[in-house]
């Protein structure tokens, strides 16, 4: 089946940017190289779409590109005379409670993990959980309370929430 191109950008452009986040990229330099590689499918679009796995060609030129970027990529720095304005603010905060809350969930059992990762994370509905887990709905949503109860206890978390953390 044939899909237009701006149909295939909408459905894979996530899954996209996590390969090559997952390939090694940081999250701006994947959205920049799934950029790259749509580019160049954009213009070979017919070739691409006749192909026998599009989603494996789409992959082959990312694979390309993120290799390209790693041979082109210079770590020197350059001079100058004038300092950009201002500073990044002070991402410390961010750290901890990151670090809290994923200390707090390796605490969960992996089933509770799985379930709440799924359901505040990916966002996908108690149906679809217990799809892709291949349990009940009830399972879910009893896995789901028990998880949420041992993070509110979470002293940790409590005190993150309550304006800690450092």
């Amino acid at each position: 089946m044939t899909h237009s191109f701006e149909e295939y950008v909408a459905a894979r452009w996530s899954r996209l940017v996590r390969s090559a986040v997952l390939m090694g990229a940081d999250r701006h330099a994947a959205e920049d190289l799934v950029q790259t590689t749509l580019a160049k499918c954009f213009v070979a679009w017919p070739r691409v779409s006749r192909a026998q796995d599009p989603d494996a060609y789409v992959h082959r030129v990312l694979i390309n590109a993120l290799t390209d970027s790693r041979r082109r990529r210079w770590w020197g720095e350059t001079p100058t005379e004038v300092l950009p304005e201002g500073g990044l603010p002070d991402a410390a905060d961010e750290v901890v409670r990151d670090d809290a809350l994923r200390r707090a969930l390796l605490r969960l059992t992996l089933e509770q993990r799985q379930v709440l990762v799924l359901r505040y994370y990916a966002d996908l509905t108690e149906a679809q959980i217990a799809s892709a887990l291949g349990v009940a709905v009830g399972t879910v949503k009893s896995r789901a309370a028990r998880g949420l109860a041992v993070l509110e206890a979470d002293p940790s978390l409590g005190e993150l929430a309550n304006g800690g953390g450092r």
